[in-house]
């Protein structure tokens, strides 16, 4: 059975961070997920999910320096220090938070050297937090430049050079589309690797069926033949009118 979820760090933006948890559970969510919560001390967020009742699903390592453009340093050679000293921040929020996932950003890298250090520190993070599942996710190279993971099958060949169980990929339907033009036919060949899905419509990143690029009647319908039973996470950047007045996606697909 699919689940839904949140993505609280955009969605619900019209209202203080630690009330989107309830707002999200009002809405019918199932569950949440943060982009970086480090800003928010742990005991907050632990009381906000406990108010709420909703489980927190997925959260990023942190993505240290963003304005500067850093976007995580998983695959950046020579900063290995750094990307543990992150993982292990993450770590100690997804303990806390009791967090699904934890999505692990590779950064601005590119080459054999890059993918080699991914490898090498998702090796180590894998089998420093056997516990904790991981996942890696490609971004495209518009909303994201530079950043080294851009491509699915690059993303399969480093999970299965990694080989650990709890590493898996996340799907998302606005970079899947971004990247090949066909968010459908990146799910047909690779839906079966992943571990967590998101949704997003293009052009704009807007809720599902607003954009008109993805076809979510049959990516919903894939989804459900393919037996997939995790959650899809509502990851967009809402209209004027709010986040509640544009959840009619949720019923129709």
């Amino acid at each position: 059975m699919i689940r839904s979820a949140a993505n609280i760090s955009m969605l619900f933006d019209e209202m203080p961070f630690l009330e989107r948890f309830t707002a999200a559970k009002a809405a019918g969510f199932d569950a949440v997920e943060i982009l970086f919560p480090y800003e928010t001390p742990i005991e907050r967020l632990c009381a906000a999910k406990a108010a709420a009742g909703l489980p927190v699903v997925l959260i990023n390592t942190p993505p240290t320096d963003w304005d500067a453009g850093a976007r995580g340093w998983a695959a950046v050679p020579r900063q290995e220090r750094r990307f543990r000293e992150d993982f292990e921040q993450a770590l100690r929020y997804a303990r806390a938070l009791d967090a699904g996932i934890i999505h692990v950003m590779s950064g601005v890298a590119e080459g054999d050297a890059a993918r080699a250090t991914l490898v090498e520190n998702l090796r180590w993070a894998t089998a420093m937090a056997p516990e904790q599942r991981l996942s890696i996710e490609p971004l495209n190279p518009v909303s994201m430049p530079g950043y080294f993971l851009n491509d699915y099958a690059l993303a399969v060949e480093v999970i299965d050079a990694v080989g650990a169980e709890n590493l898996t990929l996340q799907y998302d339907a606005f970079h899947a589309q971004m990247l090949t033009g066909d968010a459908l036919a990146v799910w047909r060949a690779y839906g079966a690797r992943a571990g967590h899905v998101q949704v997003s419509d293009v052009p704009g990143r807007v809720a599902p069926g607003l954009g008109g690029a993805v076809d979510f009647d049959a990516l919903f319908a894939a989804l459900r033949g393919d037996g997939y039973d995790g959650y899809v996470s509502a990851e967009y950047l809402p209209g004027e009118a709010g986040t509640v007045a544009e959840l009619g996606w949720m019923s129709r697909f």
